[in-house]
């Protein structure tokens, strides 16, 4: 895909995100836009994936890897299933935390051309397109589904993992990643796990 086209893609995908006031707009915006990713670049984001995750230090990579899988294909397979089976016009419900969403939103354009990007990853950097992918299952996952923008149960260094308590999700690094602009965690639900 060449540089307008991602552009024109990105500008579109923000915009009509943006327009969503309840979960099931957003979660068939958000779909339709998915199901847009051709197999090639499900296969391209799942291979730069990859590598990336092989750069992280052994054993920690091993016991992350399969929650990076959950993050984005698992969403992304979960949000396909909701959005061809129809799921998401019974959803009414408006978006949880709007001021939140709307500054999602504003982020969006930046941060899928941004230096400073979400993951850490130098392939997100290489293809805005693929870094939109990565916000978009984000965005589902944080304001559709209302869960923490990393699976339940992903671990972070130092032995800490994302938690659920009752209905209330935990996670170690909530708040310590406010100085990387782009990161989704700005934006998750999930409260900062006390003592950490």
């Amino acid at each position: 895909m060449d540089s307008n086209d991602a552009i024109l893609r990105i500008d579109s995908a923000i915009r009509q995100i943006a327009r969503a006031g309840t979960k099931g707009e957003l979660g068939s915006c958000i779909g339709k836009e998915v199901s847009r990713y051709s197999i090639f670049e499900l296969q391209v984001i799942g291979g730069n994936v990859k590598r990336e995750t092989d750069k992280l230090p052994f054993p920690y990579r091993e016991k992350i890897r399969p929650f990076f899988d959950i993050q984005l294909f698992g969403m992304y397979h979960r949000l396909l299933v909701m959005y061809r089976s129809g799921s998401f016009t019974r959803m009414t419900k408006p978006i949880n935390d709007i001021d939140m969403f709307t500054r999602y939103c504003e982020m969006l354009k930046t941060g899928c051309y941004s230096n400073e990007d979400a993951s850490g990853s130098e392939f997100y950097l290489r293809d805005p397109a693929c870094t939109l992918f990565y916000y978009l299952i984000s965005g589902f996952t944080m304001f559709v589904l209302d869960e923490p923008g990393h699976p339940v149960g992903t671990p972070f260094p130092g032995g800490f993992t994302v938690e659920k308590k009752g209905n209330d999700y935990f996670c170690p690094i909530r708040d310590k990643e406010e100085e990387i602009l782009f990161s989704i965690c700005n934006f998750c639900p999930a409260k900062q796990m006390e003592g950490v």
